[in-house]
């Protein structure tokens, strides 16, 4: 790994989203919206699947690392967790306006409230503890539109 300062700026960027991450009182909310605006015209398929995995991966490893560099466990203004959190929540849902709205408010909700076993995901080391409660809250906020969009 380069220590370079290039490169510590560029990690830090993309695991900020541009800096937004630093802009806000509500990193979380924000990240969460900018996920929400990028993922949005990927749709339901391939493309929002693929770009799901993408950023779980990709977001382990650039969340550590810029964790890493900034000194702090699991800096607020790292919000490439929360990206790849929604993008798990609106993971084969519709594209349709209700929809994903009901996921992003069911993922802040499970995303601040931590339900077993967010809170024991975020206790675990490096990228792997400041992604892995986003994408339990995604997943449960998934599931509970997946259920009611099954019964209505």
């Amino acid at each position: 790994m380069s220590t370079h300062p290039l490169s510590h700026t560029l990690v830090v960027a993309i695991a900020t989203g541009g800096y937004v991450g630093t802009v806000s009182r509500a990193p979380g909310t924000l990240g969460s919206l900018l996920g929400l605006v990028l993922l949005w015209p990927l749709g339901a398929g391939m493309a929002q699947a693929l770009a799901t995995a993408f950023l779980i991966g990709a977001g382990i490893v650039i969340a550590g690392r810029a964790a890493r560099i900034m000194g702090v466990r699991d800096p607020p203004a790292v919000i490439i967790d929360e990206v790849a959190g929604i993008a798990v929540a609106t993971a084969l849902l519709p594209s349709r306006l209700l929809e994903r709205t009901v996921a992003f408010v069911l993922f802040r909700l499970f995303d601040v409230t931590k339900p077993f076993p967010a809170r024991q995901a975020e206790r675990l080391a490096g990228g792997l503890g400041i992604v892995g409660d986003d994408l339990v809250a995604g997943l449960y906020a998934n599931l509970v539109v997946q259920v009611w969009l099954l019964f209505s």
